[in-house]
């Protein structure tokens, strides 16, 4: 099959050189030159301008996005429409939020053009190990594009799927997002117990290396933090500040609005806010009030 890959960050280029070597074209476009050129110099065809990448695609045109969820995507389709013809196949392969998805879907509709959301995980780790894909949209279109979805995934039948009308492939990979949170701040908390426990001077590299193995905890974030402590045993090198991406978020909106408790989630959310509190003013009054109730003694900070 033939594409044009539009947004070539890390996971573009990267899902664009997995597409290349499944055997299919793939132009590839980016808003700065530098970046096309320096796609073209790893083997891919380069477009310097969507009208132009658009152009040299063979009808029924397929149009794959990565690009930022939100304005950059937003603006992406608003500038895509005028170049494509009715039949034309647009995918959003970014974490959109589902509910902007379908209200694109019922735009491009009006104007004859088909369009599938594909949630995507697998990071920069895709193109080698494959992509997990959740894909909303018409059933007719996800099969035309299964040759994309076969190589795109870990093998051809596992790790993608249709599961659903316009914007339930966002949806799923948003609740994958969620639940991933709680999975990692769980992680982080057992790895900052066994750290805490001084007298027992724990290898944590070693403990994460027994678990990958026959233990019910093993899995692939598992194996991540067994590499990355085994390149930083303490991790002094990295700064305690976690971000979020949106899809957390949304997953504890969606959870509030369905009356779906999910406290882990929204607790593992609320933690990555602390992460980034330099200042802390919570824990200075926590001090203050057991200092005024209490007289417990605070810590001070010299005064700059």
């Amino acid at each position: 099959m033939e594409l044009l890959m539009v947004g070539l960050g890390k996971m573009g280029m990267n899902m664009a050189q997995r597409l290349k070597r499944g055997g299919h074209r793939v132009i590839g476009y980016a808003r700065t030159a530098a970046t096309v050129q320096q796609a073209m110099e790893q083997g891919l065809e380069g477009a310097f301008s969507l009208a132009e990448g658009v152009q040299r695609l063979p009808s029924p045109r397929i149009v794959w996005c990565m690009v930022p969820a939100g304005q950059a995507t937003e603006e992406t389709i608003q500038q895509l429409i005028p170049l494509l013809q009715p039949g034309d196949i647009l995918v959003d392969g970014g974490n959109s939020n589902y509910k902007d998805t379908i209200r694109r879907a019922g735009q491009l509709q009006a104007y004859g053009l088909r369009f599938v959301d594909c949630g995507t995980s697998g990071g920069i780790w895709g193109l080698s190990e494959g992509y997990s894909l959740m894909i909303g949209g018409d059933a007719e279109t996800v099969e035309y594009l299964r040759p994309l979805f076969e190589t795109l995934a870990p093998a051809p039948d596992r790790g993608w799927g249709h599961v659903g009308p316009h914007g339930a492939g966002h949806f799923v990979k948003m609740v994958h997002n969620g639940i991933e949170y709680g999975m990692m701040q769980a992680m982080a908390e057992g790895f900052s117990i066994l750290k805490a426990k001084k007298e027992f001077d724990l290898d944590l590299h070693q403990v994460a290396e027994i678990w990958r193995y026959g233990s019910v905890v093993r899995s692939w974030l598992l194996d991540l933090a067994a590499r990355a402590l085994s390149e930083d045993a303490h991790l002094r090198t990295i700064r305690p500040w976690v971000a979020d991406s949106g899809e957390g978020r949304w997953t504890v909106f969606e959870a509030i609005d369905l009356d779906v408790p999910a406290p882990v989630i929204t607790l593992a959310l609320q933690m990555r806010f602390v992460s980034r509190d330099e200042e802390n003013f919570a824990a200075r009054l926590l001090a203050a009030l057991r200092n005024q109730f209490g007289g417990h003694a605070v810590q001070r900070e010299e005064k700059p």
